[in-house]
């Protein structure tokens, strides 16, 4: 369904700080990096794309927003609690620690964090029990 998903970041090292581990943690392997640019990506697994894509706005200013989120597809709960560990300890902050949301639906289990320059991102396991 989607090609590629772009985040504004203000600060690209702060970023690349941050996205790194989380990304490994998530067990994504990142596909580049130019900080010329700047500008990163990883890429899904086995197929190219969806691609995951941080760096400077390409209008040159950066407003992140509450309204959108990119939400990372985890593969266990034990997963998700890890990403989002991974998250805080590299400046990431909380908005809304991982459990069960039964709310969306009986086995949702997420945990949501912004990224260092405010970007809402969440990881979510969606089984009934970890893989």
């Amino acid at each position: 369904m989607f090609s590629h998903i772009f985040v504004g970041v203000a600060d690209f090292d702060r970023a690349m700080a941050f996205y790194r581990p989380v990304m490994a943690t998530l067990g994504i392997a990142q596909r580049f990096v130019d900080p010329s640019r700047p500008w990163a990506g990883w890429q899904s697994s086995p197929d190219p794309r969806p691609l995951f894509l941080i760096g400077r706005p390409f209008e040159g200013e950066h407003a992140p927003g509450n309204g959108p989120m990119t939400a990372f597809a985890a593969s266990s709960r034990a997963q998700v609690d890890a990403v989002h560990a991974a998250a805080l300890a590299h400046g990431g902050h909380c908005d809304g620690p991982p459990g069960l949301r039964p709310e969306y639906h009986a086995n949702y289990y997420g945990a949501y964090f912004r990224d260092p320059d405010g970007n809402k991102l969440c990881v979510a396991f969606h089984g009934a029990v970890d893989a």
